[in-house]
């Protein structure tokens, strides 16, 4: 008796990653998000850039501030089962990538509840 294996393009592989423009309006089972360091918790509020060239710039502009916050929002609206959201730990000796960018979000995720992977 042969046993049935999931096909690829099924829902038991991660296998594509996706925008906020490419899941916005789906219901997924499970979603994994992975927070940038575009949109940073900063111990009181949020820090919002844009990476541009070799380094993080400060977004300035309302309107556009408005624009990242609800990318985040509909990345982390999808899941209807469940959902992890991949908080890197930066990389000290990357000065685009720097662990201060992710550990004050990842720490304010963890406050709010947001239970470890180990």
């Amino acid at each position: 008796m042969a046993i049935a294996r999931p096909r690829s393009r099924s829902s038991y592989y991660l296998e594509d990653a996706a925008t906020e423009f490419q899941v916005q309006g789906l219901e997924l089972d499970w979603a994994c998000a992975a927070w940038c360091g575009d949109f940073r918790f900063n111990g009181t509020g949020w820090d919002y850039h844009d990476f541009r060239g070799d380094r993080w710039r400060n977004i300035a502009s309302p309107e556009n501030r408005v624009y990242l916050r609800n990318a985040y929002r509909v990345l982390v609206t999808r899941a209807r089962q469940g959902m992890v959201v991949f908080v890197p730990p930066g990389d000290a000796d990357d000065p685009t990538r720097s662990p201060t960018f992710y550990d004050s979000t990842f720490n304010y995720l963890s406050d709010l509840g947001v239970p470890h992977l180990e």
